[in-house]
């Protein structure tokens, strides 16, 4: 299926936390990431080279996991073109005041409980004195410290029915499939969709607990490979759990560090190189069980809490 362009891009996150003010110096000291505005329990981040005002919600609350996933239509005729569609399927919640440097959002839920929210009118990022880049064409000065984080790259959604979510994402939004994990019994185990060329922007993957709306993980980009393994001393500099990495995994082809942030998040940062999907007519690509067993690009075997840790957590 050829790309609809309907959806510009993945946009800002609102990630929730038990923890705020250490969650917020994870984001801040450790990712490089700069505050751009409070409102009630949340503070908003973003990372440098961001357009938008924001690319993370981090959101006081009583527990960690995922909030609304925000989307850039491409335009006004393609927010009121998706609008209709999933009005249609009886999935949408109705329109909201976007946040601050956001218009209007429409907001609706996947079938799994995840919310998103649609929107196109956006105020873009002016920097203030003392962040201003050295480049015109980036969006604000890079970080001295942290890692630093570039972009937002993809979210990682854990799911009842990956079947279900990977079919609304490309029947409501316009999204197609790049690759998935097929199971001997034909079960699709986790799906990576993209609504750009990047190789993906949103995944689904089974949760095993058999709980609706939880998060896996959300990935940030990076420049180089460098800066992954940058991020590896830092972490081990700064106290910051490493789950798994430095790697490469086999689906994809990241380059891959993940670790919890203090609300026990999971975080990959990621730098996925220069693999596009830029066949119009790209195929999925599907990886096996036997495929899947051999681990990672490399051969390291995935850690059992890749398959099992996820936020909110349950028991």
């Amino acid at each position: 299926m050829p790309p609809s362009n309907d959806i510009a891009h993945l946009a800002h996150i609102e990630l929730r936390t038990s923890v705020m003010e250490e969650s917020l110096a994870f984001f801040t000291r450790f990712l490089g990431m700069t505050e751009n505005g409070t409102v009630g329990d949340s503070v908003f981040l973003r990372a440098f080279d961001d357009y938008e005002q924001a690319t993370i919600k981090l959101t006081a609350h009583t527990t960690s996991g995922i909030g609304r996933t925000n989307l850039r239509a491409s335009s006004p005729e393609a927010l009121a073109n998706r609008v209709a569609k999933i009005e249609a399927a009886g999935r949408g919640i109705g329109w909201q005041d976007g946040d601050p440097g956001y218009g209007p959002t429409y907001v609706f839920t996947a079938p799994d409980g995840h919310e998103y929210g649609l929107y196109y009118e956006s105020r873009w990022y002016t920097p203030p004195a003392g962040l201003e880049p050295a480049l015109k064409n980036q969006a604000q000065a890079t970080p001295s410290h942290g890692v630093p984080v570039r972009r937002l790259d993809h979210v990682n959604y854990l799911s009842l029915d990956v079947v279900d979510n990977r079919d609304f994402l490309c029947d409501m939004l316009g999204a197609r499939v790049t690759e998935q994990i097929v199971l001997d019994d034909g079960t699709i185990a986790g799906s990576w969709t993209t609504f750009t060329n990047k190789g993906y922007d949103a995944v689904y993957t089974r949760d095993r607990t058999r709980t609706p709306g939880r998060l896996h993980h959300l990935a940030f980009a990076v420049d180089t490979r460098d800066h992954v393994l940058r991020a590896a001393d830092l972490a081990i500099e700064q106290g910051v759990f490493i789950e798994t990495g430095p790697h490469k995994h086999a689906i994809q082809q990241t380059f891959f560090l993940y670790v919890y942030e203090p609300g026990g998040n999971r975080i990959e940062l990621c730098n996925a190189g220069a693999r596009l999907m830029l066949a119009p007519d790209w195929q999925p690509i599907d990886w096996t069980e036997a495929e899947r067993a051999r681990g990672q690009a490399w051969g390291l075997k995935t850690i059992e809490s890749f398959h099992t840790h996820g936020t909110p957590p349950v028991a």
